[in-house]
């Protein structure tokens, strides 16, 4: 049986063509073939491979902040360039994710991540070889484009890719690697920059990216994409090998081959034919404006707290508290272990617990920890230390959450715009958030910087409660 077929150019006044037909049966058997495959090598080397790549975003993003003590000695820096350096990169993460996201709805998600990677990775090299502030600024931001871009397209790619059971674990297994890069970048820069240099740090995040960027082209297409644009014959192709793995490891999964011959759409239809081009518009229409402006929220809330902590908490450390540089560095470290260990708990958790009641009671409990600090815990150093560090650990937990809830709640004609433009509020409350702690400091206190996280914690857990619970559910049957 063909569902209805989509007639092009049906605008008023313009003339009618050619239909282009689309057999919503044979994509909802493909679709099922899909959900039965279990996790198996196929799974992993996507996950390994684009998990890679993400590892390369959280090091190049990070990389400015341990060669920047050698560069304001080297170029004599002043605090106005110092500020526009880190600028740099997320304004390039701004532009990068909304051009990305478009584009891995048009044109796939394996070459938008591949095409991502390998700005990133090439302009980190860039980074390497310039020699004055301007180069800098200009590499960073070009950087940035890539590095803004690869995360929405891989989001949306690995939730794609995994089953509606343990989608959650699957995910979050994934996406535990870029706290994890982000850890292995302040290692890498303590022990090696003062041996080898500055450029040490950028020629190490760009080099391996060569060759992820190979990797992740050769990844196979998300059957979900080609099929929503209508290249059955193509997303079956996938299926087929997927499956070919999933008997290799389970002898005793049996693949159920579609009784219908797969057809596609013919080779003159252009992209976005099968289901329709779709436009950022679409987000804060009737069907999904509520969840756009929910998701928004979080990501907004989310990111203003755990970014504000992660780009504070040194330099507060050392000049509120009167730790020494390396104990200031060390303190602060802890924020990016406590995270870390909260995504292994969250990974194992979040399909009993679910994405919801996960996100409420993070955003809670990290309200409760900065409220604890607001009323009079910031004025000793060992209570800071501890809670802030929880309350770090918890909410950024919230933030891997995100990257997987987001492309959940899309369907897969919208799922990388929707994911690209998520992130976009990562960008600005990221720099609106330390902006705001500097401020503050400088006139009302300590205190009143956790006084404002702990209402901004509490925003997020208002919002969260209005979250839909996607946990164990299709993604056809969240966002038909």
């Amino acid at each position: 049986m063909r569902a209805d077929e989509l007639v092009l150019g049906a605008a008023a006044g313009a003339p009618r063509v050619a239909a282009v037909p689309l057999d919503r049966t044979q994509a909802a058997q493909l679709i099922g073939r899909m959900e039965r495959v279990p996790f198996c090598a196929w799974h992993r080397r996507a996950r390994i491979v684009m998990g890679g790549a993400t590892f390369l975003d959280a090091f190049d993003a990070l990389s400015l902040a341990f060669v920047m003590p050698i560069l304001v000695k080297m170029w004599s820096l002043s605090s106005v360039e110092i500020g526009w350096l880190i600028a740099a990169s997320y304004l390039g993460q701004l532009v990068g994710a909304l051009l990305f996201s478009q584009l891995a709805e048009r044109y796939g998600r394996v070459p938008s991540a591949a095409a991502a990677t390998a700005i990133m990775s090439v302009m980190s090299i860039g980074c390497a070889l310039v020699g004055n502030f301007w180069w800098l600024f200009g590499g960073r931001l070009v950087q940035g484009i890539g590095v803004g871009g690869e995360m929405p397209v891989a989001a949306a790619y690995i939730n794609e890719l995994s089953r509606a059971e343990g989608r959650g674990r699957f995910f979050l297994l994934y996406e535990i690697i870029f706290p994890v890069g982000l850890m292995a970048t302040g290692q890498i820069g303590t022990l090696l920059v003062p041996i080898f240099g500055w450029t040490t740090l950028f020629l190490i995040g760009g080099i391996p990216g060569l060759v992820l960027t190979i990797l992740v082209a050769r990844l196979p297409e998300s059957p979900r994409w080609l099929i929503a644009r209508g290249r059955l014959r193509e997303a079956e192709t996938v299926i087929v090998a997927a499956e070919a793995a999933a008997v290799c490891k389970h002898p005793g999964f049996e693949p159920q081959l579609s009784s219908a011959t797969i057809e596609a759409v013919p080779p003159s239809a252009t992209p976005g034919q099968a289901q329709g081009m779709t436009r950022w518009r679409e987000l804060l229409s009737p069907v999904y404006r509520g969840r756009t402006v929910i998701i928004w929220t979080l990501w907004a809330s989310a990111f203003f707290v755990a970014n504000g902590l992660n780009n504070w908490m040194p330099t507060l450390y050392h000049t509120v508290y009167g730790l020494d540089l390396k104990d200031a560095l060390r303190a602060a470290s802890m924020t990016n272990v406590a995270q870390v260990l909260m995504l292994v708990l969250c990974a194992f958790t979040i399909d009993r617990v679910g994405r919801r009641n996960w996100t409420v009671g993070s955003f809670l409990a990290g309200a409760l920890l900065l409220g604890a600090l607001a009323v009079g815990g910031a004025k000793d150093l060992t209570l800071v230390m501890v809670l802030a560090t929880l309350a770090y650990g918890v909410i950024g937990s919230v933030n891997a959450v995100l990257y997987l809830y987001t492309p959940e709640v899309y369907p897969t004609r919208m799922r990388a715009i929707g994911t690209g433009l998520a992130t976009s509020w990562l960008r600005l409350a990221s720099a609106a958030g330390p902006a705001l702690v500097g401020l503050m400091v400088s006139r009302q206190g300590i205190a009143a910087v956790f006084v404002m996280f702990a209402c901004v914690a509490a925003i997020g857990a208002a919002a969260a409660i209005s979250m839909i619970e996607t946990r164990s559910r299709q993604l056809e049957e969240i966002a038909p």
